[in-house]
């Protein structure tokens, strides 16, 4: 059979990898300016540049970290194995170039409006419509590369690595639709079409499963086919491969409910989330153990070659980091962490070992590789690796020690029954934590600095391959399987089956926890006094939601003594039927707010969020001065009343028209009120309706609890 040439083009590869490195300095220099903000407040800079404060970073972040260093790292993984596995060039070199452009426009525009407030406030999900819709585009756009490459193969069999991109790409796409529908309300602010309960479900649906399947399977097909090359070593087992595929992606969209244990969703949604978490443990070793064997003889290897380390220590976080999620949905052990920093710790031993060391290790392996060089110093590959793990260390083993330590004091009472310790003084005590994280944080950059340097040394010692000519066999027309081959054979041949298998599996989970929420009425109980926020609520709302509140705060008080004794009643679903997008939140560095309307008067919430030192000793919160500065854009509440109804709250029809009157009057009570405390200032400002929005707060569950008393 005459044997077909074709080229392996190396431009996108190239392109992406570098987006990777400099995406990664950058989202890592942004965590580590987030991490000296908890540890030294000041650094918020706040006073005179609010778009830096820690509630806009935090997420700026995160975006950036995990679509931009960890997503550039799958497209480079992708654009480089996926030919070599088919033995084919990549389909459409100007949809390569779409995706590569469309998705750094994408990141630029995230950061930007990120920093501007502009936020739907979900995790991992914060950004805005129109940029959900170019996501949606150019993931699409990196689909169709990506299948018309494999169908254009010359390779029949699909390799495992090919299964969980494919796996991947489906599954996100399914997750980013379903979380983002949201009315809009302008160009820069939509709300969520679901609310409370169901909000909170569809949004850790989507939170838990962007972490599997944008942070885990992605790399776990750059694990199956870097792993190997650097080992020069095939796969441990093909048939654990398959285990670990087929299992993993089932079971892993079922867990998402083990982020809200003890919680107002339902009992059984939350059985089910910790059921599924505790089985997914098996898949994921299976998978660690599968690459951690195929290394097996040469260790004598790993000890020689650098980069061999980060791919050993990335499946060996891997493997912790799947190990603690599970133990994590275990109840008695979520009352601990839930809230705390050991959620923090376990995230990053997963980002920072997982997709940073095997990001390194693919980096290291592949640059001289594109540049037909030499790595410049294997001594400062070295160095990175130990720089980089003490940095790792130092990051989570102090979270996980203040996690314990702030546990132990916010459920300690006295021998009278009272909290021991207020919210503040837990708070001071993790702040050394803060302090050793902070420094763990800029040992792991300082590695990737070295990276830097020698990646760029690399580089001008060689010349790059722009495309690497190859040869291969085209597929036989008529193919006929061995009597005697494994069944999945069949479903590696038949690349849509494998996408539409996928998708059916991954489906499956979702439905069942999500769909009763609205089908059966009793999952969530309503509660007549509960009512829809008025018109300068709602703007405090929004205000609070763009000032980046809620990556501090949660209004969920869970059914703990403790939490009844230090927050109030705890939280019934029903109280959150409004609320969209939900307001549960999933870190405590400030207190619970569930039940903070009319706990102060309306001159407490003044003066502290003009500055909060001066009304809460050690607080760490930032000051928010542009909020008295800054007047509400109230030509944006009719919109806002309209879109709020479009997504069921049931304001009156042609409220729109008035809204604004009721706005006003409510704004003059509370500069009434401020008056009283020697208090001038005017009713347009922003603060009196964040103030009107914190006080409302919780006040609607105290009139149900009475009137049922």
């Amino acid at each position: 059979m005459q044997l077909e040439k074709f080229t392996y083009d190396n431009k996108l590869s190239k392109l992406f990898a570098f987006a990777t490195i400099f995406w990664g300095v950058t989202g890592m220099l942004i965590g580590l300016i987030a991490a000296l903000q908890l540890a030294f407040p000041i650094v918020n800079l706040s006073d005179f540049f609010p778009y830096a404060a820690f509630g806009r970073l935090r997420p700026v972040h995160t975006n950036a970290v995990i679509f931009a260093f960890v997503g550039n790292g799958f497209f480079t993984a992708v654009y480089y194995s996926l030919p070599r596995l088919l033995k084919t060039s990549m389909w459409s070199e100007k949809l390569g170039k779409f995706h590569f452009w469309g998705w750094q426009l994408i990141i630029v525009a995230a950061a930007i409006t990120l920093m501007m407030g502009f936020t739907q406030a979900k995790e991992y999900a914060e950004l805005e419509w129109p940029i959900d819709i170019a996501i949606a585009v150019v993931w699409v756009a990196f689909g169709i590369n990506m299948l018309g490459t494999i169908l254009n193969r010359r390779e029949r069999h699909l390799y495992v690595a090919i299964w969980f991109y494919l796996g991947s790409w489906v599954t996100v796409a399914m997750l980013h639709i379903v979380n983002s529908m949201a009315m809009p309300v302008n160009l820069f602010k939509s709300y969520s079409m679901y609310a409370g309960v169901q909000d909170a479900l569809v949004q850790w649906w989507y939170g838990h499963n962007a972490v599997a399947f944008f942070l885990t399977t992605p790399y776990l097909g750059l694990m199956y086919y870097f792993l190997p090359k650097a080992a020069e070593r095939p796969v441990y087992s093909y048939r654990l491969s398959i285990v670990h595929f087929w299992s993993l992606i089932f079971l892993y969209i079922w867990a998402g409910p083990h982020h809200l244990l003890y919680t107002s969703i339902p009992e059984w949604a939350q059985s089910l989330g910790t059921v599924f978490s505790i089985m997914l443990l098996l898949p994921s070793w299976g998978g660690m153990l599968n690459g951690l064997f195929t290394l097996r003889g040469a260790w004598d290897k790993v000890r020689e070659t650098p980069l061999l380390k980060f791919f050993v220590v990335g499946v060996t976080s891997y493997g912790m980091a799947t190990f603690e999620g599970p133990m994590l949905s275990l109840k008695n052990v979520n009352a601990i962490s839930h809230y705390s920093d050991w959620t923090v710790a376990h995230v990053h031993i997963g980002a920072l070992g997982w997709n940073g060391f095997m990001t390194f290790g693919m980096l290291y392996w592949l640059i001289p590789k594109l540049y037909n060089a030499k790595i410049y110093s294997q001594r400062l590959v070295n160095t990175h690796f130990w720089i980089g793990t003490l940095g790792i260390i130092l990051y989570a083993i102090p979270l996980y020690v203040g996690a314990f330590r702030s546990y132990f004091m916010m459920k300690s009472f006295t021998p009278e029954g009272q909290l021991e310790y207020q919210f503040m003084d837990i708070v001071s005590a993790v702040l050394p934590y803060y302090v050793m994280r902070a420094l763990g944080g800029g040992l792991y950059l300082a590695g990737f600095g070295l990276m830097v340097y020698n990646m760029y040394k690399t580089c001008k010692s060689g010349e790059f391959v722009e495309k690497e000519e190859a040869e291969a066999a085209p597929l036989a027309p008529n193919y006929q399987a061995p009597k005697n081959s494994f069944w999945h054979s069949v479903i590696e041949r038949k690349p849509i089956l494998l996408l539409v298998l996928s998708l059916i599996v991954v489906s499956i989970g979702g439905m069942v926890e999500i769909i009763p929420t609205y089908l059966v009425k009793s999952n969530i109980p309503t509660i007549a006094s509960v009512k829809p926020y008025t018109p300068l609520e709602l703007q405090g709302r929004d205000i609070y939601i763009r000032e980046g509140c809620y990556n501090c705060h949660s209004q969920q008080v869970r059914p703990f003594r403790y939490e009844v004794a230090r927050y109030g009643e705890y939280s019934k679903a029903g109280e959150s039927v409004y609320d969209h997008p939900y307001q549960w939140g999933s870190k405590r560095t400030g207190p619970d707010l569930a039940r903070i309307g009319g706990k102060y008067p309306d001159s407490w919430h003044f003066y502290h969020m003009l500055k909060p030192s001066d009304v809460v000793e050690k607080s760490i919160m930032p000051p928010y001065p542009h909020l008295f500065t800054d007047d509400v854009n109230i030509a944006t509440t009719r919109s806002k009343i309209h879109a709020m109804r479009k997504v069921g709250v049931p304001y009156e029809k042609g409220y729109e028209a008035t809204a604004n009157d009721d706005l006003i009057d409510q704004a003059k009570k509370i500069v009434k009120s401020l008056k009283s405390a020697d208090i001038e200032i005017s009713e347009s400002k922003e603060i009196i309706a964040l103030i009107a929005y914190l006080q409302r707060l919780g006040t609607d569950i105290k009139a149900e609890t009475a009137q049922n008393k």
